[in-house]
């Protein structure tokens, strides 16, 4: 393998794969390092085709998933047939200083495989909301200087549902649909005439409703309503890094792709006054080697971006590279997902659906949007679904027999779910650092202390209140709502959408990043995973991700032909 690169980018999921893409698309000579296994699309999905018969234990977790894995079996997705896509628990050991479950999949892809998929993008409201609420510090970018890289990346990667007209949450690229059933248009018809500020939408997700010539070229076909997506999507049905990103960019030809490796620090050359390349460890036999290249991607998830950063000491920067004003590690964010409203809906029962679709139903957020909520910062959005019980409808109270089978083929009555999924406020005490402990690569251990605040529990109860109110108007009955933190002692970190910690800013005093995701102090290298994010918002962080690191690449890579870099 060469030794040297045009493009070095360390972590192969939702951004890396797409800042590989670009660079390789464009000519560079591109190096994807990922600290976990290979995974190729559809021959490394051993479990996509399992009927429930075939999977042990009828896929739910084990005593023995549990008591070695406490952490990681917490994520809803994890059972037989995903959990070779989950990281073991001690394989990459934490300190907790507060409780944060920290979720993690190492493998070519990453989470890719396992994430939810829903797509939402950002507005200038929420843009603009650090500023506007005073909290955090101001985005150096606004929603027309990202608009077209979402574009450029719905486009790409496939997603469905609707143009909706919401200027809080604007229309994507949209191919196809996924419908309501008649209790969700029902309840959303309710919602539309009880409610002027307020309008439930089909969810916009990355599953192929339909297909366009740009995904048939990648190899995928439309989304086959499974709801297996977690195992692995045979069929390319959702955007994954490895149905999706990472094939297209090995077709080029300037891809290489180095697995089992782990970075421990990127390398700062003092007289050059940039990077040189990255320092990395072989996950089986623990030698160390060294990579140069002229332009250095970080994009290895959240809390490890962080901690390569914090590693990443040398004379010139003693507390981390890039690190000259301690912001380092401070201010991360995540997303409230601590209310939950359940509900029962009398009527229709002789109505069901097609299928398993692979989104919900979405209420843009509606508080501190066009008028400010004074008890709360931030703002939520609500999601929900309506479904028929899949137990059985049997009065023997038995699980055994004839009756007990036939049963299985009469669904019970209408259910409603309504969750929240809420921005958590940046705060300085929220933050990651490294510890004198060591795992056993030999680097240090990264300590979280990460936490609710009062706002968030503010917020929750507003959910709470606003959605038992929408669902009653709706006529649902026995609304039962829920604090998960309380009921399940639910812990930030279970969402999976950690964010922060090498902030994007106007001034570097305050910041790490640029406008363009370039550390202020070092111009070749670039962060445009979750770790760059100032604020959460309240969509889901995805999207944003990877239309960041497509700008950023694109002007990394005109940079770099300039003579800049």
């Amino acid at each position: 393998m060469p030794k040297n690169f045009d493009a070095i980018v360390i972590g192969s999921g939702i951004s890396g794969s797409w800042a590989a893409k670009e660079f390789a698309e464009k000519g560079l000579k591109t190096l994807l390092i990922e600290r976990g296994r290979m995974v190729e699309h559809i021959k490394d999905y051993p479990t996509a085709f399992l009927d429930p018969w075939d999977i042990p234990y009828a896929n739910q977790k084990t005593t023995k998933d549990t008591q070695n894995n406490p952490l990681i079996s917490k994520h809803y997705q994890f059972d037989q047939s995903t959990k070779h896509f989950y990281i073991q628990d001690h394989d990459q050991e934490y300190i907790q200083e507060k409780p944060f479950d920290w979720i993690r999949g190492y493998q070519l892809g990453g989470k890719s495989l396992l994430w939810a998929r829903q797509t939402q993008r950002w507005s200038d409201y929420e843009f603009n909301a650090p500023k506007r609420f005073n909290y955090g510090i101001d985005w150096p970018i606004r929603y027309k200087d990202i608009a077209p890289w979402y574009s450029h990346v719905e486009k790409f990667i496939g997603v469905s549902g609707n143009k909706d007209g919401i200027d809080n949450m604007p229309d994507s690229e949209v191919v196809g649909s996924f419908e309501m059933n008649l209790v969700e248009s029902k309840i959303s018809r309710s919602i539309s005439a009880n409610y002027t500020d307020r309008k439930p939408i089909i969810g916009r997700h990355a599953n192929l409703a339909e297909v366009t010539p740009t995904q048939t070229q990648q190899g995928r076909s439309k989304c086959m309503a499974r709801s297996l997506c977690s195992r692995g999507c045979p069929f390319g049905g959702y955007f994954s890094a490895n149905s999706s990103t990472i094939p297209y960019a090995l077709k080029t030809g300037n891809l290489t792709i180095l697995t089992d490796s782990i970075v421990e620090s990127i390398v700062y050359d003092h007289d050059r006054k940039k990077a040189s390349g990255v320092r990395i460890i072989n996950a089986n036999t623990k030698e160390k080697t060294e990579i140069t290249g002229s332009i250095i991607f970080l994009n290895a998830s959240t809390l490890n971006s962080n901690l390569i950063l914090m590693n990443s000491k040398c004379e010139h920067f003693p507390n981390g590279l890039g690190n000259k004003n301690d912001q380092l590690g401070k201010n991360i964010v995540f997303h409230n997902y601590r209310g939950r409203l359940t509900a029962d809906f009398d009527g229709y029962e002789d109505s069901y659906y097609f299928g398993k679709r692979p989104t919900q139903i979405f209420i843009p957020a509606f508080k501190n949007i066009h008028h400010v909520t004074e008890s709360f910062l931030g703002s939520y959005l609500i999601a929900f679904s309506a479904y028929r019980e899949s137990f059985p409808n049997s009065q023997t109270n038995t699980t055994l027999g004839g009756k007990y089978k036939d049963s299985l083929l009469e669904p019970g009555k209408w259910k409603v779910s309504m969750m929240m999924q809420g921005e958590v406020i940046p705060v300085k005490e929220n933050h990651v650092r490294l510890s004198n402990q060591k795992d056993k690569y030999g680097l240090p251990k990264l300590i979280t202390s990460i936490g609710y605040t009062n706002n968030d529990v503010v917020m929750m109860q507003d959910f709470i209140d606003e959605g038992h109110e929408m669902l009653q108007k709706a006529n649902c009955t026995n609304i039962i709502s829920l604090d998960q933190h309380e009921a399940f002692n639910r812990q930030p970190g279970l969402e999976v959408h950690e964010m922060g910690g090498v902030r994007m800013g106007i001034n570097p005093t305050e910041s790490i990043l640029n406008a363009y995701n370039q550390i202020h102090s070092c111009k070749n290298v670039f962060v445009t995973d979750g770790a760059c994010m100032i604020s959460a918002g309240n969509q889901n962080p995805s999207l944003t991700f990877m239309a960041l690191t497509a700008r950023a690449a694109n002007y990394a890579i005109q940079q770099f032909k300039n003579g800049n870099l």
